[in-house]
């Protein structure tokens, strides 16, 4: 599937020899600004712009915006356009170290071309491409920078101009545009930066294309044997982040040029150096550990420390899911975070703690007290779930998963500041939630009916495993909150929580649900009861849990359900199963050339962070014995797979 080195200890993602007609980019990103790769020469297949959502008729509710393509180039060689179908040699090399997307081509015997993009870790909003040219034969080039719009994108203005200071000459190449419903303002910025002294740059060309299109170029002629370089600096925003964005681009854009390709490159490295401080290295099994940094990467590259904003199930790689948030966030992607870098982790809690309030106005417009989160949840933490899918009204099970994932930070940081300010105040709401939606039916059995549960396959059931799992688990949660901070809980929490049933077959098997009847299932769902919610802890009990439920695991399900079952065979000591699940969990979901992961296997829907998320809870949790606790960050003892000569999880909790 992929052609690579050998000689990179796991860092690379390298693809050649691409099938242009079966090519999935991989994503170069921030946090803020996700760069998807093209097959095209020199090109950026699209531009993701995370924290503003907007509405443009994808199922009547607000998506994550795809923004101007703002770093695309264009190349004339000798008067002819550079395209696919004229070059050979086309590599493109994911650097996960630095975060830095290389292709390399050539064009005839005339020109070899290296490409790099960066969506630069230290500036949120501002990315760089480095363009260098080897010249094989006397040859002219003509480079364009170019923005282009995508369709939804509304009024859209494209501006030119030349600031001239006394040491420098600033191009500026501007897009401006409304969203699609025209609620927001976004704009687009580039600048050139070369390395010929000033005065002595090239003479830059603007050309307006069409209302969608422009661009700047300019030309060169080469002697055989001659190299050039120069860099393009682009900076993307909208008016959900600042109140005037296309000044505020323009600024940005300013600050890079004037930093320059060499501060702009340290500091860019710098990030990442300390990012990748907590990694995981596996000696042995080249082919795991390559997969393995590839999530990590991928997590790091969706999230930032310093913006409340969340995770989608596909990150910054597309329009997947719309980009909303579900219980992928802090039931799969998170915890790994968590482990790994809790300071991102924290950023994922700051987006659900900044919108209880919508979540507060959804309890009470279904009858409930305290917060219902929303199953999928956008720009203002309202329900964002199309109408046809009943996950919506019904699959309750998220706002336990928030709470839960709001303890677990507490666990591992032990920060009481922010638990008096943020987790308690999250938890009680939580714990307010769960009180008014179990039915007191009997005296010692609080229904939880009508939902949807982590198999979704399973509609409008009653008395749910994990939803009832993980309501006696956030009332408990919030209870030892209270008492962490010397406040008398409400007694009712408790109360509540040691009647909610978790339901059984005859044979002591754990009961998915009142009428499940053995069906397959779409994911794991009773084993979660097991890992992570420690409901289920009796060794023999969970042995035959999995004994049922595995054979059930549909394959056509989505990629995290077989991690679940590698982390529990791995604590069971059955390494080599959990090896094996472990392999289910991503690698025929892998799809060309960089082996990106779709959700399912086959798919063809990358990148699924949510399956990564899975995929290092297997090593993390499983391999590693990792576990997260009222002590905090534990080991268990575990046995490594047969081949893995040694397992080093190195940075883990807090610093």
């Amino acid at each position: 599937m992929t052609s690579q080195s050998h000689s990179d200890s796991g860092w690379q993602l390298t693809a050649d020899n691409i099938d242009y007609t079966n090519y999935f980019g991989v994503t170069v990103a921030n946090g803020m600004v996700g760069l998807v790769s093209s097959v095209q020469p020199m090109q950026v297949q699209d531009v993701i712009l995370n924290g503003v959502y907007d509405n443009y008729q994808r199922g009547r509710v607000e998506n994550i915006l795809k923004v101007f393509n703002h770093l695309n180039c264009w190349l004339d060689v000798d008067g002819k356009r550079v395209s696919s179908q004229t070059i050979s040699y086309y590599v493109q090399t994911l650097d996960m170290k630095t975060a830095t997307l290389v292709t390399t081509f050539e064009i005839a015997n005339k020109l070899r071309v290296k490409h790099s993009v960066l969506s630069l870790r230290h500036l949120p909003f501002t990315a760089m491409v480095e363009l260098e040219f080897e010249a094989l034969s006397d040859v002219t080039i003509t480079p364009a920078s170019v923005i282009e719009a995508p369709v939804h994108l509304q009024e859209i203005r494209g501006l030119y101009s030349q600031i001239d200071r006394p040491h420098v000459t600033l191009p500026l190449l501007t897009s401006v545009a409304k969203s699609p419903s025209g609620k927001y303002v976004v704009a687009a910025s580039n600048s050139f930066i070369f390395e010929e002294p000033h005065g002595q740059e090239p003479t830059l060309i603007h050309e307006d294309w069409d209302y969608n299109l422009h661009l700047a170029k300019f030309s060169k002629t080469l002697q055989k044997g001659e190299t050039y370089s120069f860099a393009i600096v682009g900076s993307v925003i909208s008016s959900a982040h600042v109140a005037d964005a296309h000044n505020e681009a323009e600024r940005l854009t300013v600050f890079a040029k004037l930093e320059g390709r060499d501060r702009l490159l340290k500091r860019h490295h710098q990030e990442w150096a300390q990012l990748w401080q907590s990694d995981i290295e596996i000696d042995g099994d080249e082919p795991v550990q390559r997969a393995v940094r590839s999530a990590i990467y991928h997590l790091y590259s969706f999230v930032r420390e310093d913006y409340a904003y969340s995770l989608s199930p596909m990150g910054l790689s597309g329009l997947g899911y719309n980009g909303h948030v579900f219980w992928d966030t802090e039931i799969w992607m998170y915890p790994a975070l968590l482990m790994l870098r809790p300071e991102l982790a924290k950023s994922l809690l700051d987006y659900r703690f900044e919108r209880m309030e919508a979540a507060r106005q959804n309890a009470r417009s279904h009858g409930f007290r305290g917060v219902m989160f929303p199953w999928e949840s956008a720009g203002d933490g309202s329900e964002q779930t199309p109408v046809w899918a009943l996950t919506g009204p019904f699959q309750h099970h998220i706002t336990g998963c928030i709470g839960w994932a709001f303890w677990k930070y507490y666990q591992v940081t032990k920060d009481k500041k922010w638990l008096a300010e943020r987790g308690f105040p999250l938890l009680r709401e939580v714990a307010e939630f769960w009180c008014s939606r179990v039915e007191r039916n009997q005296p010692e059995q609080y229904d939880i009916n009508n939902v949807i549960g982590a198999n979704e396959w399973e509609e409008n059931i009653d008395n749910n495993a994990f939803t009832n799992g993980m309501a006696k688990t956030v009332l408990q949660y919030a209870v030892q909150a209270a008492h962490e901070l010397g406040i008398t809980p409400d007694a009712d929490w408790q109360h509540v929580a040691d009647r909610i049933p978790i339901l059984t077959f005859p044979d002591g098997t754990t009961r998915e649900n009142a009428t499940y009847t053995g069906v397959d299932i779409k994911q794991a769902d009773v084993n979660l009861l097991a890992y992570p919610l420690n409901v289920v802890t009796d060794e023999s009990a969970i042995r035959r849990d999995l004994a049922y439920y595995a054979p059930r695991l549909s394959p056509e399900g989505p990629a995290m359900g077989p991690s679940v079952l590698a982390v529990l065979y791995a604590r069971l000591g059955e390494t080599g199963k959990a090896y094996e699940w472990l392999l289910k969990s991503y690698r025929a979901n892998e799809v060309p050339p960089f082996g990106v992961l779709a959700e399912c296997a086959g798919g063809t829907n990358p990148y699924f962070a949510t399956g990564a998320g899975g995929m290092l809870q297997a090593v993390l949790a499983g391999f590693g014995g990792l576990d997260i606790t009222d002590a905090g960050l534990v080991r268990r003892n575990v046995t490594l797979p047969e081949s893995w000569k040694a397992l080093r999880i190195k940075g883990i909790g807090v610093a």
